[in-house]
């Protein structure tokens, strides 16, 4: 069961994201894989930023952290980015 503070939606390789801020703290980041942190037992999510104050970089941050990040899924339309559902 998610929580408040959960998206209500799954977060899936491949898939793109937006933290659906304004202005230069927005951001889109495309999820590359999944892994487990040996340390913590923690899900862990790779990703790469696509637009935004994202771009170009590329991180790593547990599952939890990244559904914190992230308000909706989005798709590219041309030259913009649309939010899905």
């Amino acid at each position: 069961m998610n929580s408040s503070l959960d998206p209500p939606f799954d977060i899936n390789s491949g898939k793109t994201y937006s933290n659906g801020a304004y202005g230069r703290s927005w951001g889109v980041r495309q999820v590359i894989e999944f892994s487990v942190d040996a340390a913590s037992g923690e899900a862990t999510v790779a990703f790469r930023g696509v637009a935004g104050a994202c771009r170009r970089k590329t991180g790593r941050c547990t599952l939890a952290e990244f559904r914190l990040w992230a308000r909706y899924e989005v798709a590219l339309n041309e030259n913009s980015w649309q939010r899905i559902r």
